[in-house]
């Protein structure tokens, strides 16, 4: 999950390494468009507290843009985009499942289970291979095994809210967004760079 198609598994075998060796870890990479501009979305966090600062994307940006600059893996111009998995994150790997226990959460399989591929519930945490959720109106916690697993989601709640608020405050973040009123910043705050391969 953290890459869909087979470009995207190419390209984060590229990106993990680099990722590491600044202390970080990829949750998803996706390239997306057309043949004119594409866009490559990378987001990341901290491996030791599964958080990221703006400067930390930006030094990925850079790294990256580097190890492409040689290795040309993308035809044509793409914008490179680097940021946090924000507040209602995508749930890419099993780890994520334990981490965000008792966050409520939206998953879909790449088959059907028990006549559906949708769910939505409270993560439960894992057992095994499998991933926990105590779903809405039922008793019993469903187990998914995490390699059915085609795309997972946390629901935005005030609990999510309340964890991202005191994130923020940890990281000496203002309540506000700083900005004048009438402007807004990119998803994240996320600095986006163009690499032109034309």
């Amino acid at each position: 999950m953290r890459a869909k198609t087979a470009e995207d598994r190419a390209l984060l075998e590229m990106i993990d390494p680099v990722a590491e060796s600044l202390g970080l870890a990829v949750v998803r990479v996706r390239l997306m468009g057309g043949t004119l501009r594409r866009r490559l979305q990378i987001m990341a966090e901290r491996v030791s507290d599964n958080d990221i600062s703006v400067e930390e994307c930006a030094r990925l940006s850079r790294a990256v843009s580097e190890v492409f600059d040689a290795a040309d893996p993308i035809s044509g111009e793409y914008l490179l985009e680097v940021s946090s998995p924000g507040v209602d994150r995508p749930l890419t790997r099993l780890l994520d499942f334990q981490l965000f226990e008792g966050f409520e959460a939206r998953l879909e399989t790449d088959r059907m289970v028990e006549g559906r591929k949708r769910f939505k519930g409270i993560l439960a945490g894992t057992e095994g291979d499998n991933v926990a959720i105590d779903l809405d109106g039922e008793e019993d916690t469903a187990l998914i095994p995490f390699e059915w697993v085609a795309d997972a989601k946390l629901v935005l709640t005030d609990e999510l809210l309340k964890r991202g608020a005191a994130l923020r405050a940890a990281r000496g973040e203002p309540e506000d967004d700083g900005l004048p009123e009438g402007e807004a910043e990119t998803e994240d705050n996320t600095p986006t760079s163009t690499k032109d391969n034309a």
